[in-house]
């Protein structure tokens, strides 16, 4: 190793209500809503120069160490895709909005990676490139780890290469990223969430995503953060399965969905409105309300277990609550009375849960540069 050092980190979300509306083709129709905050928990990469050529990259999440050296080694073949489209992303001439990826490979990216300048050619031996890359969650565990990754990566990588992009164009690469190059489904909601950071109501509309920073005094901030308990209930799930039923239902205009996804969208207001007049309690008691809406989008979201955890919870001191992400596994959200909260906690870690500390993270995806 040897000269600068690149790093970056992408703050992790918790998503209050919403969820579901920024997933299309929804948003694209009738418009959807989303709030949520970002925590102090972060997806990391760094990017460092190697003696070995071409891009080294080491993930941790997936103990897996992978060597890109031409472009055929970044075809899509279910092996770091993620990474793979991003690569491509980053090594186009100008970065576009879409990578070329989804062809199965355009001629010099990767070189242009390297490089840092427009693909010649043919290829100089250039020293290659180290990266690594770790998250404070595991994927699929509901805190929209792989798309804060992905933000993460797309931010070492611009820096690396001196592209600028503002938040809403890194948001929005990150998201066609995964949604159009790799056809992974889900929202639009973790892309920005990642890039921005902070408290955001986030505005889903047929041609434009509107980033709304909440102005919240630091009391109120303070009590939240107090009364919130977050509980790792011990899985992982495929959201894509749950969110393609979704979709599916939604398409076909089944009433239930549409309505409760309608629903969501006003309880992203409702949780909105009372945090801005300090209504906290009120706050707890629409987290169940926005728990028990979101159960009706798809009998996957919960199963017996979390459901058994969830009204334990409730009957320890949990005002109210959700699991996070599109369900199924994860991580459960519960506003508890202050002097309950260690009882709640008690009785989620008795029935194998694990409680994990946490705090708001005011600030975005964020990058530096290391002495080697």
């Amino acid at each position: 190793m040897g000269g600068r050092i690149l790093r970056s980190k992408a703050p992790l979300r918790i998503s209050f209500a919403g969820g579901g509306t920024d997933v299309d083709p929804f948003p694209r129709e009738r418009g959807g809503a989303v709030l949520s905050v970002t925590i102090n928990k972060y997806a990391y990469a760094s990017l460092d120069p190697s003696s070995e050529p071409g891009v080294q990259v080491e993930s941790l999440d997936y103990d897996v160490v992978a060597k890109y050296r031409t472009e055929e080694d970044l075809r899509f073949d279910g092996n770091l895709d993620l990474v793979k489209a991003v690569l491509q992303a980053m090594g186009r001439d100008e970065a576009p909005p879409r990578a070329a990826a989804a062809r199965g490979g355009a001629t010099g990216p990767l070189t242009a990676l390297l490089t840092g300048e427009a693909p010649p050619r043919r290829a100089p031996a250039e020293p290659g490139l180290r990266i690594f890359l770790h998250s404070d969650a595991p994927p699929g565990s509901g805190l929209g780890s792989s798309s804060t990754l992905v933000v993460a990566l797309l931010g070492l990588l611009a820096r690396h290469r001196r592209h600028p992009f503002t938040d809403y164009e890194l948001a929005e690469l990150a998201w066609r990223i995964e949604r159009e190059d790799l056809g992974i489904r889900g929202g639009k909601q973790d892309q920005y969430a990642a890039a921005f950071g902070g408290f955001n109501f986030i505005e889903f509309h047929p041609d434009a995503v509107v980033v709304n920073p909440l102005r919240m005094d630091q009391e109120t901030l303070n009590e939240l953060e107090y009364s919130l308990l977050l509980c790792y209930t011990g899985g992982t799930r495929l959201s894509g399965r749950i969110l393609e039923r979704q979709i599916a239902s939604y398409v076909e205009r089944r009433a239930g969905v549409v309505e409760a996804l309608e629903a969501q969208k006003a309880l992203a207001v409702a949780l909105k409105n009372a945090l801005l007049r300090r209504q906290l309690w009120d706050f707890g008691g629409l987290l169940h309300e926005a728990w028990e809406t979101k159960k009706r989008l798809d009998q996957g979201i919960s199963n017996p277990r979390i459901d058994e955890m969830y009204d334990e919870a409730r009957r320890a001191g949990a005002v109210g609550g959700k699991l996070l992400g599109a369900g199924g596994g994860g991580y459960l959200l519960l506003y508890c009375r202050f002097d309950r909260k260690h009882r709640v906690a008690e009785t989620l870690e008795r029935l194998g849960g694990q409680v994990v500390e946490f705090g708001f993270e005011s600030r975005g995806l964020q990058t530096w540069e290391a002495a080697a």
